[in-house]
């Protein structure tokens, strides 16, 4: 008969078993200034970089799909009014409205800012890395502790303005709608009779 090892009982400061998909909200315990260079560029910077990485690739596919569409579309349609078949009217018109349509919803989702800004980022990131890693640039006199607080710092400041960007394409359709004329600050139409 095998004999059972006692289980270890659990305490608050066992790391947790991470969540579905890989990704944990908690933070491992560590003290004041004991992160090393490589702790923080497999936690903080890589999986920066990974996010940066796949969240590109979805708004350019969507700004080069709907940019393609409204380039052919747009092309298209002088070609068609010139031609005489039955129900071209409506299909010039079918075509007109969706480049409409898509040129509209590009300037309310922003594709093309939040690939470049996604794209920016993960690169601006990836230079930063290899400019400590290398000890070049601004990091070639500086000693090992020294280097890794301004690689921490820039990193940081780099996803801070990346944050700020994104935000800031992002809520600029909102800001518009709410003080267009005739909009209360909360962006609900006015009263005609106040």
């Amino acid at each position: 008969m095998a004999t059972e090892q006692p289980k270890q009982p659990v305490t608050a400061n066992a790391p947790k078993p991470k969540k579905k998909g890989g990704w944990s909200p908690d933070l491992p315990p560590r003290g004041f200034a004991k992160l090393t260079p490589e702790e923080y560029i497999k936690e903080r910077l890589n999986p920066e970089m990974s996010y940066y990485n796949k969240s590109a690739g979805k708004p350019k596919n969507r700004y080069l799909q709907m940019r393609a569409i409204t380039v052919v579309g747009g092309a298209l349609v002088p070609v068609l009014v010139n031609v005489e078949v039955q129900y071209i009217n409506i299909l010039t018109t079918a075509i007109s409205l969706i480049v409409v349509l898509f040129v509209s919803l590009e300037t309310v989702y922003k594709y093309r800012e939040q690939w470049t800004n996604y794209r920016s980022a993960e690169q601006n990131l990836r230079n930063e890395y290899f400019l400590f890693t290398s000890q070049s640039g601004t990091y070639v006199y500086l000693d090992e502790a020294e280097a890794f607080t301004l690689f921490v710092d820039r990193v940081e400041d780099i996803l801070e303005a990346e944050s700020a960007s994104t935000l800031r394409v992002m809520t600029t359709v909102t800001e518009a709608r709410s003080s267009a004329p005739g909009t209360t600050r909360n962006g609900k139409k006015a009263d005609a009779s106040s």
